[in-house]
């Protein structure tokens, strides 16, 4: 039987473990052409549990990892790990593999279930619930978790990143997260990002290999992030279909606190109020029609991710309602006064910066 050979970017050594005693085998003869089966990231699991796939002793395999920081390295060159399989993370994943962007995908979910469900269906390698197994052969690791979720990792990842790896997240604020990605180890790159996309659904059961395509993909570098990550994750996002943007962290949640925390938070104002119109009267729901499911649509969102957004971009998002809620008063004083006028002025003004150009 043969096996794929250790390149310069794969490097194994390869041990036979029987009655307690190791030696190296190398990457020739029968021992090595059963051990290089491991090579296929669907048999690590067994590796875990100290047997090999063809029943052939106790194997173990040690990577000595890619070295990510090597400026000739391509991205179809990378083994991409991507942490919590839901919307954002699945659709990645599948992404990679529908596109075939990277050399191999492996998926870390909570559930077992998810983590199995994304292999068989093909849309990571090998799926696991094993942070730490998981993330071992990765050259970029990629969080996709809830944003408090994320710092937990990071935290984590502080202490136990033991190889060269490049380090993403896909959190939907910055400054904390570019903050505690400047704990992780030298050994480490980082580079914080945030993809402007979603639904109002979550879970791998909707991930979409297409739900990038077209989308501005949010770049955040921290000091330490060299040009050879930078290329590789401009690579990765142009090659899901989104277009990269370079921004600071700061100037990130101040401008997605605009376009995307606040209409988060009106959505749900505005459910709250009409819920209390139809406690009096319940034909409200049967007369709403398209205008206000578009414009309450995004109170749908997940609740723990949008409240791990809310309280990490707290200044922005609430320097924000305070302005949409003057904003509001003014209108409703426009109307209180019979000032047909002023009212006329401030609808319009909405009116044309909605339908202006690019809009």
């Amino acid at each position: 039987m043969s096996g794929p050979t250790p390149t310069l970017f794969d490097s194994y050594i390869i041990s036979w473990v029987q009655q307690d005693v190791k030696r190296p085998i190398g990457t020739n003869g029968p021992f090595a052409q059963k051990a290089l089966l491991l090579h296929n990231p669907k048999h690590h699991h067994q590796l875990r549990r100290n047997r090999h796939p063809s029943g052939y002793g106790i194997l173990s395999l040690h990577h000595l990892g890619r070295c990510v920081f090597d400026d000739n390295i391509n991205l179809e060159q990378t083994t991409i790990a991507v942490v919590g399989l839901g919307l954002m993370g699945g659709s990645l994943a599948k992404a990679c593999q529908t596109r075939r962007l990277v050399d191999r995908v492996i998926g870390i979910a909570r559930r077992e279930e998810t983590a199995d469900r994304a292999e068989i269906e093909g849309i990571v390698d090998w799926g696991t619930t094993d942070l730490d197994a998981g993330i071992a052969e990765a050259d970029i690791i990629v969080l996709a978790t809830p944003v408090r979720t994320i710092l937990t990792q990071l935290d984590y990842l502080s202490t136990t990143i033991q190889h060269h790896c490049l380090v993403l997240d896909m959190g939907s604020t910055k400054l904390d997260i570019v903050q505690a990605m400047n704990t992780l180890p030298a050994n480490a790159e980082a580079l914080g990002t945030h993809p402007m996309c979603g639904k109002e659904t979550r879970g791998l059961e909707v991930a979409d290999a297409d739900l990038y395509i077209g989308a501005p993909w949010a770049l955040v570098p921290l000091q330490r992030t060299s040009p050879t990550s930078l290329r590789l994750v401009e690579q990765l996002v142009i090659g899901v279909g989104a277009f990269p943007l370079v921004i600071d962290a700061n100037r990130h949640d101040r401008l997605v606190a605009a376009i995307s925390h606040l209409p988060y938070a009106l959505a749900v104002t505005l459910m709250l109020t009409a819920s209390d119109i139809a406690d009096d009267d319940p034909l409200m729901w049967q007369l709403a029609a398209g205008g206000f499911r578009d414009t309450s649509r995004v109170a749908a969102c997940d609740v723990n991710m949008m409240l791990d957004i809310l309280l990490t971009n707290e200044a922005a998002v609430r320097g924000l309602m305070e302005q949409a809620a003057d904003n509001l008063h003014q209108l409703a004083s426009y109307l209180a006064n019979g000032d047909v006028a002023s009212l006329r002025a401030k609808l319009e003004a909405a009116q044309s910066l909605r339908t202006g150009p690019g809009k």
